[in-house]
């Protein structure tokens, strides 16, 4: 507790998904300044407002959590978008942090950045074997940077500034804007949006059949978004090496499995139709989780389909009954 007491912290996303979380955690252990940059007042992708940023916060510490980010078809459509916003954002977050001579500065990165076919479970020395999946590689490479960046400041600077390499997020607030949205929101909203009645009498609820991309067989690994963030809280408290670590659950699930799973907490029993035109993506994704134990005490506390009830009580909530704007901020 007594690590954020007098520290001054900017949380860039902070007003996000995950950032929401990180930033109710730092208020739990005491943290009296705060300071979340909206992007309505500073575009991250120009300098002058990264400048702007230090100049106002004058911040001790840094958790850069503010990216571009989607799912595959985001990804496929919007490639150089998703290089060049999420590479200048970081880039410039780093350098105008080591000027100013901030404490620390914390990176959350993406196993995005793991190449295509790296062995599972995928640990952080096999980071440099290979290029990452075609689909979301601009993404990967982005953020794979800012680890480049973060060892050679640290190296002629000594600059503190550490990396974190993290799985797929969900939970309660998640992004379920199908044209952006990961896998889990995206098949909660379609599971319960085919169970729609005109009526709104249970006895008309007809289940339109749900397209889903791929063949299912992929695997992935899932994070519930408060572990994630308190994974992030211990990382920034307790480690200060220029290795990346992994943040992730340890386990994987594949895309099919997952899809029955969500269909069922979902009373979903309309057809499913994989869309086999559509890509696959990387084949699997699971980290291994030992070096964020080890390193700074972390390890996932919330079981899946514990969190994916919650997640799907979340959207019922306040997206589902009529409700197309989705309500930030909300556990």
């Amino acid at each position: 507790m007594n690590f954020w007491s007098n520290k001054r912290v900017t949380v860039t996303g902070g007003a996000g998904f995950l950032g929401h979380f990180v930033v109710e955690k730092l208020k739990e252990r005491g943290c009296k300044n705060i300071f979340v940059p909206r992007s309505k007042d500073y575009d991250l992708v120009q300098m002058e407002a990264v400048k702007k940023i230090y100049k106002d916060a004058k911040p001790d510490i840094v958790i850069h959590l503010a990216a571009k980010v989607g799912g595959i078809g985001a990804n496929r459509a919007n490639p150089a978008k998703f290089f060049y916003d999420n590479l200048m954002m970081g880039v410039q977050m780093i350098e105008i942090g080591r000027q100013v001579g901030i404490e620390k500065f914390v990176t959350v990165g993406t196993i995005c950045s793991y190449p295509k076919f790296t062995p599972v479970p995928f640990k952080e020395e096999d980071l440099w074997n290979g290029y990452p999946e075609e689909t979301n590689a601009p993404y990967g490479l982005a953020k794979k940077m800012l680890i480049v960046q973060s060892q050679t400041y640290r190296q002629q600077y000594g600059f503190n500034s550490i990396n974190l390499l993290q799985v797929n997020l969900y939970g309660p607030g998640d992004n379920f804007d199908l044209e952006t949205s990961h896998v889990i929101p995206a098949l909660i909203r379609k599971c319960l949006d085919a169970q729609k009645s005109p009526t709104n009498s249970p006895l008309t609820i007809h289940h339109s059949p749900i397209i889903v991309w791929g063949t299912g067989k992929p695997t992935r690994e899932f994070l519930y978004v408060e572990d994630a963030a308190e994974g992030i809280i211990l990382a920034t408290e307790k480690y200060n090496k220029p290795g990346p670590v992994n943040l992730g659950a340890g386990f994987e699930i594949s895309i099919k499995d997952l899809v029955d799973l969500i269909a069922k907490l979902t009373g979903f029993k309309g057809e499913i139709v994989w869309d086999t035109s559509k890509p696959d993506g990387q084949p699997r994704r699971c980290l291994d989780t030992t070096k964020a134990e080890k390193e700074f005490g972390f390890k996932a506390k919330t079981k899946f389909e514990e969190g994916l009830k919650k997640t799907i009580k979340w959207y019922k909530e306040n997206y589902f009954k009529g409700n197309s704007t989705r309500k930030k901020n909300a556990k």
